[in-house]
């Protein structure tokens, strides 16, 4: 694990609550540089809590998230916004605004020049594999739902940012799709090495994505484990995703000997 210094994102002892209820307990995570962190867990673990205590849409109530040592709080806060790429299920999209329009929307709001918006728009829509001269001047409504989520993406890296923020954003497409695009973000997050925190309820997400996975379970920490550790592990916490592996494996083991 990295030292303090070198962390690009801590959760220091944080708790959240509203409502009356605690959804994050005392959660203590650190995320190296380049690493992709896994959060994984059933729906009202804290997983989304805990993405959104990063950018400062939440604030804890106790303990500090930091990033790159620095306390979300002590953050002046578009700063911080502007140096976290956030790509989330529903994608968000504009839709009276062209793909150009969408990914080009943070760097227009920047000032960059407009011969260097467009030419990130182009590097980024290569990068996705949307080819500028084919989807640049398409509008949402035109494209698929995988061309949509890789526009989100495309959008999330527009400024270039250190860290993303990726709330289980394949969740709503077809497994194929789903498939396909989640080997294509392991490919980028390799080539791009930006430090990543990724939600999912899917263990096979988890294990495609992921350099590490974190379970949470009603707000807690359970574990962190690397793919290999998460795939040979005996612990209480991680068998009921694994039991659901071994019978998707097996399901596809007898379709297949059917044929």
């Amino acid at each position: 694990m990295a030292n303090d210094d070198q962390l690009a994102i801590e959760f220091a002892g944080v708790s959240y609550g509203a409502g009356g209820r605690l959804i994050l307990d005392d959660f203590s995570l650190q995320i190296a540089p380049s690493e992709t962190m896994v959060l994984l867990g059933r729906s009202g673990s804290g997983k989304t809590t805990a993405l959104k205590l990063v950018n400062r849409l939440l604030i804890p109530t106790a303990g500090e998230v930091r990033i790159a040592g620095r306390a979300t709080t002590a953050w002046e806060v578009i700063q911080l916004r502007r140096s976290i790429g956030y790509a989330i299920q529903e994608i968000g999209l504009f839709p009276h605004y062209t793909v150009e329009q969408n990914i080009s929307l943070l760097p227009r709001l920047e000032r960059w020049p407009r011969d260097r918006v467009q030419e990130r728009v182009r590097e980024l829509l290569n990068l996705v594999a949307l080819p500028a001269a084919e989807f640049a001047h398409r509008y949402p409504d035109e494209l698929s739902g995988g061309q949509r989520q890789r526009v989100g993406l495309a959008r999330a890296l527009a400024l270039d940012p250190p860290i993303l923020l990726l709330d289980e954003p394949f969740g709503a497409l077809d497994p194929t799709t789903r498939a396909d695009l989640q080997s294509e973000f392991r490919r980028l997050s390799q080539s791009l090495r930006r430090t990543s925190l990724f939600v999912t309820h899917d263990a096979q997400e988890a294990l495609t994505v992921g350099d590490r996975i974190a379970i949470l379970e009603a707000g807690q920490l359970q574990g962190t484990f690397s793919r290999e550790d998460f795939l040979g592990s005996s612990d209480a916490v991680v068998q009921p995703y694994l039991k659901v592996l071994r019978a998707a494996k097996e399901l596809l083991s007898e379709a297949t000997d059917s044929y």
